[in-house]
């Protein structure tokens, strides 16, 4: 879910942003904290993480977007070391180098009903996959639509983009408060999942981590992300348990995709289906022609 809201910035509007952590984080201590001290609901926590990471992203793409290029890359560097500053310092709210324990997983209810538990991790997962289900769908119609044809449009050429009337600045601050609250709410399940919301869901390695997912799966595609993120979480777990230096090995996987697969891996698969699919298009016109 991080990563395809970090696609949303990367692969469709050209922006390489490392404040997806400051977001991350936002949204796991906001809903950490609704839940422990107010005892809030889960779509009442859900709702405070999306608001919380689309207003931080909102703060910090209207003073990052003034800048292009590498500076824009710096400005948002800068932040993420800020956002985890910040989160140290106000240890009373989260907790420091400790963190925030003992994160509930609230019920789904509608009144006294209750419809579904999610301490069952099964009825977690599912409700995860719904829910992210969901926020695919929203996205492709939000690409496929005529803001998401302005946002390929600054993405391949933002001057020309504004020539023709669009105002660039207006289009990149709606698609990063949009990418900040979808990442906000992966960050807020992210904590109930671990129970957990460790200073470390701030940190610069969570943007790094995000990026990574997005590179890795393929700028500029949805499935992407999904694809992306997937491969590295299942490819974390399976190389740690072989070397305790596991990340060099990850290193070396993500220079090899960079170099070989510029589309991430959902372009090398879609790659090798067009040349599979060609090779087999001659012998079929050969067959017939021989009939």
């Amino acid at each position: 879910m991080a990563a395809l809201a970090c696609n949303l910035l990367l692969g469709y509007t050209g922006l390489l942003s490392f404040g997806q952590g400051i977001f991350f984080g936002a949204g796991a201590y906001c809903a950490a904290l609704l839940m422990i001290h107010l005892q809030l609901g889960l779509f009442t926590a859900l709702l405070g993480a999306a608001i919380a990471g689309g207003f931080l992203a909102l703060l910090v793409g209207a003073l990052a977007i003034r800048r292009t290029g590498i500076y824009f890359v710096m400005l948002t560097l800068a932040f993420s070391q800020m956002a985890y500053f910040v989160a140290y310092t106000l240890s009373d709210w989260t907790g420091g180098d400790n963190g925030l324990l003992s994160v509930p997983r609230p019920e789904i209810r509608v009144g006294d009903t209750v419809l579904l538990s999610l301490a069952d991790a099964r009825a977690f997962y599912g409700f995860v996959a719904v829910l992210f289900l969901l926020i695919f769908i929203g996205a492709r119609r939000v690409i496929a639509s005529p803001f998401g044809s302005t946002l390929m449009a600054i993405r391949e050429n933002e001057t020309r983009a504004s020539a023709i009337g669009y105002d660039t600045r207006h289009f990149k601050i709606l698609v990063f408060v949009l990418s900040g609250a979808v990442t906000g709410i992966a960050g807020a399940l992210y904590a109930m999942l671990l129970h957990f919301v460790p200073l470390s869901n701030i940190d610069l390695a969570m943007s790094e981590n995000i990026l990574i997912m997005t590179i890795v799966g393929g700028t500029g595609s949805l499935f992407g992300s999904l694809l992306g993120a997937g491969s590295i979480v299942l490819l974390g777990d399976f190389l740690s348990d072989l070397w305790p230096r596991w990340l060099m090995l990850l290193g070396v996987i993500l220079i090899l995709v960079v170099i070989f697969m510029r589309g991430g891996l959902w372009g090398g698969l879609a790659s090798l289906f067009e040349k599979v699919r060609g090779a087999r298009k001659p012998a079929v016109v050969a067959k017939e022609d021989g009939l």
